[in-house]
């Protein structure tokens, strides 16, 4: 087991013309599960083949405890790599392949690489098909051995390449709680790549969030939701995707209306003084950009705030409904599946001001945790 630690990561293509990975920096400590998302060509997966070894960095370093693996083969370095194909050979069997990196890498004894095959294959569940092939095995199976061919190893970091994209949506999610249970049964530091937020929410100790090879925010899960560090975050983490309005204070001072280009004086919503202030502390800026998350909209509302909104289209998700609607600006609710209303019906629906998000309209910039910062700064 190990710390790994990723300083000033960076990975060039083409001559410099293309920027895969931009001056990543992070560390995974010993033990730890960090999830990797973020949308196609993010540089989730180069990241990840870097520390592998299996691409050279173009600059930055990439240590694995205290030794530094940057410039080091990939046969050199302690770590175990789960592929999205399962990348087993064909023509060996479950218990060839499950031993082949141990007789490559280690000096066990042929005894030993066979004893060890067949209690992690106990622990896998598969002590039943060592002897089969790999076009003998289900999605499943095959995902199994090529997670037991990587504890086999018992390595000091474990890589995980989107290794459920593959599988069926039941069985990814049988898989992903067997990840988790084996990850804490061995605590290995791991680090797992996905483009499924779901994964990387549930399952990581930490999230990382990657876009156009440049880090967004990395932390717990819920710190990430409930305080994305810009838009981009915000948008891209939660089902479905958060809402955003460009808006601006009214000449009041207290009361958030749409941006002149959107305004048809639909929107308003009154803030408190508070709220208010918050926002003039923050921003100097005519308008801001307010993310409100779909689950936070309360249907049926009354009262000040209580905003007209046209049903375009009703998305039953069992539990739930998704609302498509219109408030001067395209608008989602995430509703309880009993709030039920036709398409072109005008309802109303609300929302608690502390359920706002505010960002920069420029940058995408988090005005709230720049107010946090501000604070923290003027204190010290």
């Amino acid at each position: 087991m190990a710390r790994l630690t990723l300083e000033t990561l960076r990975k060039e293509y083409d001559r410099g013309h293309v920027v895969a990975v931009d001056d990543l920096s992070l560390e995974v400590e010993d033990g730890e599960f960090i999830t990797v998302v973020g949308p196609s060509g993010c540089g989730k997966s180069t990241t990840l083949r870097m520390v592998a070894g299996l691409e050279s960095p173009s600059g930055g370093t990439i240590t694995i405890g205290d030794e530094d693996v940057t410039d080091q083969n990939a046969r050199k370095r302690d770590v175990a790599m789960v592929f999205q194909n399962y990348a087993l050979y064909p023509h060996k069997t479950v218990e060839q392949n499950m031993a082949f990196g141990l007789r490559m890498s280690t000096d066990l004894s042929k005894d030993e690489r066979e004893t060890r095959v067949r209690e992690t294959a106990r622990m896998m569940g598969i002590e039943d098909l060592l002897e089969d092939k790999p076009d003998e095995l289900s999605g499943g199976q095959k995902q199994r051995v090529a997670l037991g061919r990587a504890i086999v190893r018992e390595p000091d970091v474990f890589l995980f390449d989107e290794p459920l994209s593959n599988l069926d949506a039941k069985l990814r999610t049988t898989m992903r709680t067997e990840i988790q249970r084996l990850q804490n049964e061995l605590g290995i530091t791991s680090l797992y790549v996905t483009h499924d937020q779901e994964e990387a929410m549930t399952m990581g100790d930490r999230i990382v969030i990657l876009k156009d090879g440049e880090l967004q925010q990395v932390g717990r899960p819920k710190d990430v939701y409930e305080n994305p560090a810009n838009a981009f975050v915000g948008g891209f983490v939660g089902s479905p995707s958060m809402n955003f309005l460009t808006v601006s204070l009214d000449s009041s001072g207290d009361r958030l209306v749409l941006s002149d280009d959107e305004d048809d004086g639909s929107f308003s919503y009154r803030l408190s003084p508070e709220f208010s202030s918050r926002i003039e502390a923050a921003t100097d800026a005519e308008t801001v950009t307010v993310g409100i998350r779909p689950e936070d909209i309360v249907p049926n509302a009354t009262g000040e705030n209580a905003i007209e909104a046209g049903v375009e289209v009703v998305e039953p998700v069992g539990s739930d409904n998704y609302l498509h609607l219109d408030i001067g600006a395209e608008f989602i609710a995430r509703v309880d599946s009993d709030i039920d209303p036709e398409p072109d019906e005008t309802i109303t629906i609300s929302f608690d001001e502390s359920d706002l998000h505010l960002f920069d309209a420029q940058t995408g910039e988090s005005l709230l945790q720049r107010e946090t910062g501000r604070k923290v700064a003027a204190s010290q």
